[in-house]
């Protein structure tokens, strides 16, 4: 963790002067780090490269953030003091983890409140209705739901696993009764897609579910009855909502409007060809030409001035993150620990692969930000708290002296 600050320290050290705000701030910033991994039972270990990966990933993205914008630098800092602020306030109740489980509707009904409240007082920016607005904060309740909906498979699938995975195929009984709750998750996805119109939250939801059910159960043939079902969701989706219709298009010919509908797009494009092998440089490129760059595109923008071995290191830190979160769970002894390390990776996971196939041109760009980097209080609360729940997770028995 130590290493972790020093790192995090040499990386704000380049930003510019005063847009990551007075030096006591990010001090305060580093003592909260400390005091997060150093408040820990002293009979136990945890695996400490969680919240140093996280710290590392933090800081990158708060360098570019104010590398782009002195304003938005100043508000993601407040979200990072509050992000380590609630790992603090909620780390009792993550060391008694399991008995998360045991309120596996409760997770439901919290899931169901925030859609309920986002559809009755939901702002729509951009086309998506993702934003509840309180005085001047603003929150995207999406980044709790998703949470949500993993601790409520990881506790499902624990009890009913050996049942589902032998009940016969084409028993409807059977599948429907053990079933039935669980596609409270493709639901959510399906609901999302309706009502937010937010194709890439969809898919990051339906492949959490998939992963889980997979690992759980090994049935393949509901894992591709849910995806074809949520195939056909999104085809409605594609000829029945303009935005939607307008990003595939954009996916599929960004220079078709280059001024347009596709300016964001191809700048973007333009800036990971300008950054190269090496990059131009912090503060040498010109990222700022791409709209929304801080939230939407700040993958793109990193590639420019750190070139491709930069946007690879950047990976290759998400790599490392997310296989000790799922090797975490394969070191407990529990089915429910194991599903829900699996399910807490699978979820960032499949969120970085989401944005950055999105920069890159693999899929069209959805509304995902990337996980500690883009600019959002939102997401930072919500992965701090996944990764400070996963190091209560790894916890194990010191040994004797």
């Amino acid at each position: 963790m130590a290493g972790a600050l020093a790192v995090a320290a040499l990386i704000l050290s380049f930003a510019p002067r005063g847009a990551i705000g007075p030096w006591w701030m990010l001090a305060l910033l580093a003592a909260l780090a400390v005091v997060w991994v150093l408040w820990q039972p002293p009979t136990s270990l945890r695996d400490d490269a969680l919240p140093a990966l996280a710290v590392v990933l933090a800081a990158l993205g708060l360098a570019m953030v104010a590398r782009l914008s002195p304003e938005l630098a100043e508000k993601q800092q407040l979200w990072l003091l509050v992000s380590l602020g609630l790992a603090l306030v909620f780390a009792p109740a993550f060391t008694n983890f399991r008995r998360f489980a045991a309120y596996k509707y409760l997770w439901v009904i919290a899931s169901l409140v925030l859609f309920v409240l986002l559809l009755a007082f939901g702002e729509q920016i951009n086309g998506a209705r993702l934003w509840i607005r309180l005085g001047p904060i603003q929150y995207e309740p999406i980044e709790l739901i998703k949470l949500f909906i993993v601790f409520f498979l990881a506790a499902y699938l624990a009890e009913m696993a050996d049942v589902i995975a032998n009940a016969r195929p084409w028993s409807l009984h059977a599948n429907l009764k053990y079933l039935g709750p669980l596609f409270i998750g493709w639901g959510a996805s399906m609901a999302i897609l309706v009502v937010q119109r937010d194709l890439g939250m969809a898919t990051l939801l339906l492949a959490t579910f998939a992963t889980l059910l997979f690992v759980a159960t090994r049935r393949l043939d509901i894992v591709l009855f849910g995806a074809a079902l949520f195939a056909l969701g999104a085809y409605w989706a594609v000829h029945h909502y303009p935005y939607v219709q307008t990003r595939i298009a954009v996916w599929r010919n960004p220079f078709h409007d280059p001024l347009g509908a596709g300016y964001q797009s191809s700048q973007a494009y333009f800036a990971l060809g300008a950054g190269g092998l090496f990059g131009s440089g912090y503060r040498l490129g010109h990222p700022e030409f791409i709209p929304d760059v801080a939230t939407d595109y700040v993958y793109a923008a990193f590639s420019e001035e750190f070139g491709l071995l930069g946007a690879l290191v950047v990976l290759a830190i998400f790599l490392g993150l997310i296989r000790r979160i799922a090797a975490t769970g394969l070191e407990q002894p529990d089915l429910y620990t194991k599903l829900l390390a699996t399910g807490l990776a699978a979820t960032l996971g499949f969120q970085v692969v989401i944005i950055v196939g999105g920069v890159i041109g693999l899929f069209p760009l959805t509304g995902i930000t990337l996980p500690f980097m883009s600019y959002g209080g939102s997401s930072l609360v919500a992965n701090f708290l996944l990764v400070a729940l996963v190091w209560a997770m790894s916890a194990r028995p010191r040994a004797p002296a």
